[in-house]
């Protein structure tokens, strides 16, 4: 039955205000005050949005919010106020808490409300000891500004309500069966993902809070509308469960509930406690949930006494938390992330646990379902528009069969030895034949394989052809060819094999189901990692590294007579520069082949496999993509490994090699991303059924339906830089100033003097706490930093271990060092981008 009357409600469109007013809409019409519109409207309220800090919008939403009861006012919930985590004094807390309430009970005086009910809480009273239940006549003793906003608040409506009936309600910490209650959702999540602070607690374990159901809260308010009538003009009211659970008991219960064990919790002090707070917050710069204040209150117990609620209201929970704790966990075990969306968690961290996985596989197999008999048509469709490249790659094979003639690399030639090599070589018109003899034998093979891959079910005939194009790179260094021409066509002519052979669509190789879902996102991610807009300067920063390792490769083979260097000088005989003396130093000579011609193949094939592929590549290839980290890391490695034995085992340094170990060491972040995305990926898909070393060479089903909806290349050119720069990397300036102390220390030898042997300590930590700095620039490596940390300890103590050193050097290096350690101690700014369950290690 509906009675006549309005109900006002602040705070309408948040959990407690929509509950509340779902349990009012029975008897009464409810109207709703809050900030914004709620996201799913209740059917029969409306509501008014309204700013309590402003006089003039308050007064304007109880003008507009009268109107629409379009009679009398029953009663005003007022819910609304200002809350944060932090325990720190902020404004806000006297703007919308104390003086919010002013503003709203004086627009609404006029029309004489039956009843005004102010949501305050029981933490206004002094804790006590357990078995001591508190009443409302107990001590009121707030510890942090929001007790205390609600302190101030219920004394201003004392002072001023008049013949407006007031009610200040005291309600325990509020529940539902999903949780939704912050402190109690964060203690769950800590014991599910079995986190070391779930072991630890600073305050008495046999300590707690009380709780209250939120639809044992909705009854008690609507019970408080229902007998405005009967209660006292001021009535202050204590809600909550008699009954309060201990730290350790909720512990305990929420410990077997989720994984069958009793959760043992150890004491520790709160100076501990404290400090390990501190460090989290101010040296690590994290974001911890835990804050000073609920240290210092950890061992604060309080029970209630609600005998006056059910003397005046006949109201009695029926609901109790410990009961309510099994259905929370099962809750959390059917579907990790809309629990942890739903208690304002971060999902990504459990958006891969195994009931989440099912459930989202069940999801993605209907749409791979549907979509897998139209895949097979568009395969034959794609394969009939680009037979060309299998014909464009015949006619290149016709061309490898004509070269050696056209480069005469079967007439007598004369040379000089290779400046690079490092052994005896055959006659230079020997190796001209076994080249020659090579580009036959490879052209001849790339057109019979180009005949059979004609047909699109013959992709083993593409990988074929690109093993040739490959072994085409790959020839001229093998034999040493004095012959640039030849060098030089045969980079050109093995490229292109290669791509018409495996990167024109149809890619062979990749499974249906594969390529059957359109999901692009991998579980848990808030963006895909193989965009084309993440992947392309990648390749470009790759292409200056192929140009810069095939003039290298040019002097070592001997088709050049000098190599440019701006920079570094030489004591080397035969050597106009440093350069020069690296590329052929014992080092490079010590290869059977040009060292910088094997690193111009392996940045050409960081360009094809990190050009293959669409977005969702990351599951379709992952082998691929596999390869394309394991290229650009251990070949990031292999540079900066070279710059740091230069000036200690060579003597001299490279200015071209430095760029190259630069262009390595910066492409390294961005591809990071894509390789942890992929190695995520099959280690869920073996998880989940699908066969490990089929899942990698072939790529699997999608496991979820998730899509990067972002635009990708079809943007202006800066924006695309913008995208690529901020694309699961950042730059803060700790990292940043990291680099700058490691080139101070490479640069070491140009600023002091010091002994051989610590300016090589100091040029190798150098090199190694640059590459740490730019490695955890991406957020999914950001753990790297941590490395420095012994790095600048050594800087700091070598001085004094390995003696020798004058002042400004000793003095240099503990500065240098000291700066390292804290520099690489702060995580710095992150994006805000998910990365799945790998988040939980973005520290």
């Amino acid at each position: 039955m509906t009675e006549q009357g309005t109900v006002l409600i602040t705070g309408s469109s948040g959990f407690l205000g929509q509950s509340m007013a779902k349990r009012l809409l029975e008897r009464w019409r409810v109207v709703g005050l809050d900030m914004a519109q709620p996201k799913t409207p209740l059917p029969g309220m409306q509501t008014v949005e309204v700013d309590l800090t402003s006089d003039e919008s308050t007064r304007a939403a109880v003008e507009e919010a009268v109107a629409l009861a379009g009679g009398r006012i029953a009663s005003v919930i007022h819910l609304a106020g200002y809350y944060d985590l932090t325990g720190e004094p902020d404004p806000k807390y006297e703007a919308v808490t104390v003086q919010g309430t002013r503003r709203l009970f004086d627009a609404l005086a006029p029309h004489r409300p039956e009843q005004f009910v102010f949501a305050s809480t029981m933490l206004v009273h002094a804790p006590t000891e357990p078995g001591q239940p508190i009443d409302e006549d107990s001590p009121v003793a707030p510890k942090t500004p929001y007790p205390q906003s609600k302190v101030d608040t219920e004394e201003l409506l004392k002072s001023r309500h008049g013949d407006v009936p007031i009610v200040l309600l005291r309600p325990a910490g509020v529940y539902d069966d999903m949780c939704r209650a912050a402190f109690l959702a964060q203690q769950i999540a800590n014991i599910y993902e079995k986190q070391f602070v779930s072991y630890v607690y600073p305050g008495d374990p046999a300590a707690g809070q009380p709780y209250v159901h939120i639809e044992d809260l909705a009854e008690a308010v609507f019970r408080t509308v229902e007998r405005r009538r009967d209660l006292p003009t001021e009535t202050t009211l204590l809600l909550g469960e008699t009954r309060t659970m201990g730290y350790d008991e909720v512990q305990r219960r929420v410990g077997r509930l989720l994984h069958g064990e009793d959760w043992e919790t150890h004491r520790v002090p709160k100076a501990l406690a404290k400090v390990g707070q501190w460090v989290q917050e101010d040296v690590l710069q994290e974001d911890p949930f835990i804050q000073p204040w609920m240290i210092d209150q950890s061992s604060d117990h309080f029970e209630l006494d609600i005998g006056r609620a059910r003397a005046l209201l006949g109201w009695t929970p029926h609901h109790s938390l410990r009961e309510t704790l099994a259905d929370m966990t099962a809750a959390l075990k059917a579907d990790p992330p809309g629990w942890y969306a739903a208690n304002k968690l971060n999902p990504a961290k459990v958006a891969a646990d195994d009931a989440a996985l099912e459930r989202s596989m069940r999801a993605a197999d209907r749409e791979t379902a549907a979509r897998l008999p139209a895949v097979a048509g568009e395969l034959r469709a794609q394969a009939k528009r680009t037979r060309w490249a299998h014909f464009v790659n015949i006619a290149l094979g016709a061309w490898l069969i004509t070269s050696p003639f056209t480069f005469g690399l079967f007439d007598p030639v004369t040379a000089i030895p290779p400046p690079a090599a490092g052994h005896e070589l055959a006659p230079p018109e020997i190796r001209n034949l076994w080249l020659g003899i090579s580009e036959i034998a490879s052209g001849l093979a790339l057109m019979v394989l180009g005949l059979v891959a004609l047909r699109h079910t013959r992709s083993w005939a593409q990988w074929a052809m690109a093993a040739v194009g490959f072994w085409v790179l790959f020839a001229p260094l093998l034999v040493w060819t004095p012959s640039a021409a030849a060098y030089g066509m045969d980079t050109l002519v093995g490229s292109l094999v290669i791509v018409l052979a495996v990167m024109v669509a149809p890619q062979p190789g990749i499974a249906r189901e594969a390529l059957a879902s359109r999901s692009d996102c991998p579980v848990g991610w808030s963006y895909s990692p193989s965009t084309y807009t993440q992947r392309i300067p990648i390749v470009a920063l790759a292409f200056i590294g192929l140009f810069v390792s095939r003039y290298l490769a040019a002097y070592q083979m001997g088709h050049i007579d000098s190599l440019w260097d701006p920079f570094f000088a030489s004591n080397s005989p035969g050597a106009s520069n440093g350069t020069e003396a690296v590329v052929t130093s014992s080092v490079s000579r010590a290869f059977p082949i040009p060292d910088a011609g094997l690193g111009a193949i392996a940045y050409l094939l960081d360009i094809l496999t990190g050009a293959i592929g669409d977005r969702r590549r990351w599951r379709t290839m992952p082998w691929i993509v596999l390869i394309f980290g394991l290229l650009i890391v251990p070949l990031g490695v292999v540079s900066v490994g070279f710059i740091i034995i230069q000036p200690p085992v060579i003597g001299a340094l490279c200015a071209l090699c430095l760029i190259q170990a630069a262009i390595t060491l910066i492409m390294i972040p961005y591809a990071v991303d894509e390789v942890g995305a992929s190695l995520q990926y099959l280690l869920r898909a073996r998880r989940a059924g699908q066969p490990f070393w089929r899942t990698l060479m072939r790529g699997g089903p999608a496991l979820s339906e998730a899509r990067d909806e972002t635009v990708d290349l079809d943007l202006p050119l800066t924006t695309v830089l913008r995208n690529f720069l901020a694309g699961g990397v950042n730059y803060p300036w700790q990292l940043n100033a990291c680099v700058a102390v490691g080139l101070v220390l490479i640069a070491a030898p140009l600023l002091v003097d010091a002994d051989r042997t610590l300016l090589h300590s100091h040029h190798i930590a150098g090199c190694i706490a640059v590459s740490m700095a730019v490695i955890a620039m991406a957020e999914v490596s950001r753990i790297a930093r941590f490395l420095n940390l012994p790095v600048g300890l050594w800087v700091a103590v070598s001085p004094f271990l390995l003696g020798g050193a004058p002042l400004p050097f000793t003095a240099l290096s503990v500065l240098a060092g000291g700066a390292l350690i804290l520099l690489s101690l702060p995580r710095g700014k992150v994006s805000g981008e998910h990365y799945g369950g790998w988040d939980r290690f973005i520290v």
